[in-house]
């Protein structure tokens, strides 16, 4: 399923700062950043309740916050892209 990941920490101190990177680095691990703060995530449910419980463990829930949209697995016609940034096909062939 695809799976919206969108976050907004507190970077006004060190610890928020650092905050920040630890959730985009856990993001990377399981999908694509289409935003500064938004990535999307092609998950099946364990890895999804994975991924959760890790930012969870990471975000400080009186400042930061974190939100997960489930799209589900017919999301193609959900999602509509205007302007730059060329989107992605999240099936699609990843050369590396």
């Amino acid at each position: 399923m695809l799976v919206l990941i969108t976050y907004d920490v507190n970077t006004e101190t060190p610890a928020g700062r650092k905050r920040l990177r630890q959730i985009a680095k856990q993001c990377v691990n399981y999908g694509q950043r289409v935003q500064n703060s938004v990535f999307e995530c092609l998950l099946d449910p364990s890895q999804c309740k994975t991924l959760q419980h890790k930012l969870v463990s990471i975000m400080d829930e009186s400042t930061d916050s974190l939100r997960f949209y489930y799209l589900g697995d017919r999301y193609q016609s959900k999602i509509e892209h205007f302007g730059a940034k060329k989107s992605y096909e999240p099936e699609g062939v990843l050369m590396i």
